[in-house]
């Protein structure tokens, strides 16, 4: 129920339950009996939400929640092609520079007020006001002209060719009837949403839970289970206890939980595990602004120093697979083989450190200009997957004369006075990854400033003229080869060190009910989940 499109890359908590395909483990799926209404359900997050007005956040906590509450005007469907939402159809211009969406009647936000195009066209002005502090601007500033042509037509012209424009239509729609003319930053929706979605809010304890109750006017129909709890269960062994204790439904377990500890009779009897390759990547970011990773030879050699087989088999069990760039394996994006990619060499990661002018200290720290090399790795509590791979990072850098500290941050204080503010030297963070491979948000050099997406200051005109010209055809040949050299390029600069995508481990109680994997995963069709009477 993510709207993955909207927010092309969400900064990822864990592993998440229900982003890709997948089966059930060890038993098929016996459905049937009657769906019982009022049933609730429970899953569990490490992380709270920043910010419950989706163009405000980035965080997949928020998305999470928030995918639940409101609807973009299009969507993916449980075969990763679009589908109307809010829209129930449209058509595009014969120069494929138009979109006119024919908007769903009878639909009502959650205060009871009509859902209408006026709440289509303060979406996008809204999203695309400068004083708006917002990562998602920059498709909608595609659009040339944008017009409320009725009550129930929405109508868009793009000035060229943008290969996203569909797509970007699923970002969620606002109410205009509570944020027009208002501050939006000031709004009390970022704690107390309104929206059109499946679930309407009722309650945030803080640190605790959010609490959503079905739609009884969907237009889908209403969901089956409600209320449906979020709780906020900041350890990741916490929530595998409160899951066996019956005190949640559904989470995403580690590699260690899923291969060593959830194989019983008794377990199996009572959850169904998945296991699938995510629409994720796990990734080291260096602070670009810093002068000691300006040098890129620094860039490669710490790539080079790290063993990344080592770092699948040893934390995620080889429940993973090495990633090279910000794709995931197989998606048609992917460049299968990438001549600049530097593998595991540490003795290549020596020769450039000395090439960048460092020299062994005496207590086996390299020195340059009499200062270390040295830094500290910043990462997200309760993710014992990062923090142990922060653990081997830390020690195999210092086989090549590199001091690496490590510092865990509890999620809503990390983003918020340390990423969003460019306070840290590297980042042991994840990104979600969107159906579309436009890289825009993270990667270029115009999206480096406060609060959004390319954090870490990466600055290259031609990865600029690449993502332009990737996003700027419908050819998907011509498509594919942008982007095929935009991760040679990556893999030369080396911004972040790509480490891996791990597969997804969800597990959901054996009670609930019409879960159909799909390539959409799980949580595609969450609303139709049920209990048996």
């Amino acid at each position: 129920m993510t709207f993955s499109r909207c927010l092309p890359l969400l900064l990822a908590l864990l592993v998440f339950a229900g982003c890709a395909k997948g089966a059930p483990e060890d038993k098929a799926r016996a459905q049937g009996g009657a769906a019982s209404r009022g049933s609730s359900f429970v899953t569990g997050s490490i992380g709270e939400p920043s910010n419950l007005i989706p163009i405000l956040s980035a965080d997949s906590a928020s998305s999470d929640v928030a995918g639940l509450v409101y609807n973009g005007l299009v969507r993916y469907d449980k075969n990763l092609k679009l589908e109307g939402d809010l829209a129930q159809s449209w058509e595009v211009s014969p120069d494929g520079l138009g979109i006119t969406f024919h908007l769903r009647r009878g639909v009502k936000w959650h205060d009871g007020h009509d859902f209408t195009s006026r709440d289509v066209l303060y979406t996008y002005k809204v999203t695309i006001d400068p004083k708006t502090p917002t990562a998602y601007a920059e498709d909608f500033k595609q659009v040339q002209t944008a017009e409320a042509v009725d009550t129930y037509t929405f109508k868009v012209r793009y000035a060229k060719p943008f290969a996203p424009a569909l797509a970007s239509w699923g970002m969620p729609v606002l109410p205009a009837h509570l944020l027009e003319g208002k501050d939006i930053t000031k709004s009390p929706l970022s704690r107390k949403p309104v929206g059109t979605g499946p679930y309407i809010f009722k309650e945030w304890v803080p640190g605790q839970r959010l609490i959503l109750e079905a739609n009884p006017h969907y237009y889908e129909g209403a969901p089956h289970l409600s209320p449906y709890v979020y709780r906020i269960i900041p350890d990741n062994s916490t929530m595998y206890m409160e899951l066996k204790a019956g005190g949640i439904d559904m989470m995403g377990l580690s590699p260690v939980q899923y291969q060593r500890q959830t194989g019983s009779r008794e377990f199996l009897s009572r959850f169904n595990k998945y296991r699938y390759p995510a629409s994720a990547y796990t990734y080291l970011g260096y602070n670009l602004r810093l002068p000691m990773f300006q040098d890129v030879r620094v860039r490669r050699a710490l790539t080079c120093a790290i063993n990344k087989e080592e770092i699948i088999q040893g934390v995620l069990l080889g429940m993973g697979q090495i990633a090279h760039g910000p794709y995931k394996p197989g998606t048609w994006a992917w460049k299968p083989k990438i001549e600049a990619d530097p593998g595991y060499d540490p003795a290549r990661a020596a020769a450039l450190l000395k090439e960048a002018g460092y020299v062994m200290g005496s207590d086996g720290i390299l020195v340059k200009d009499g200062k270390p090399l040295s830094f500290t790795i910043m990462t997200n509590q309760g993710n014992d997957q990062r923090l142990k791979c922060a653990q081997i990072i830390q020690r195999r850098l210092k086989r090549v004369g590199i001091d690496v500290k490590i510092r865990v941050m509890e999620w809503a204080s990390f983003l918020t006075n340390f990423i969003d503010k460019g306070r840290f030297e590297a980042v042991l963070l994840g990104w979600t990854i969107s159906q579309d491979p436009d890289l825009y948000d993270v990667w270029h050099s115009s999206k480096t400033g406060p609060k959004e997406l390319n954090f870490i200051g990466y600055k290259n005109p031609d990865l600029d003229r690449l993502i332009v010209e990737g996003r700027g055809t419908f050819d998907m040949g011509k498509r594919r080869e942008s982007y095929y050299r935009i991760q040679e390029i990556l893999a030369q600069d080396q911004p972040y060190t790509f480490l891996y995508v791990p597969d997804a481990l969800p597990v959901v109680a054996s009670r609930i009910k019409g879960i159909e994997p799909a390539p959409a995963g799980i949580s595609y069709n969450l609303i139709k989940w049920y209990v048996e009477q």
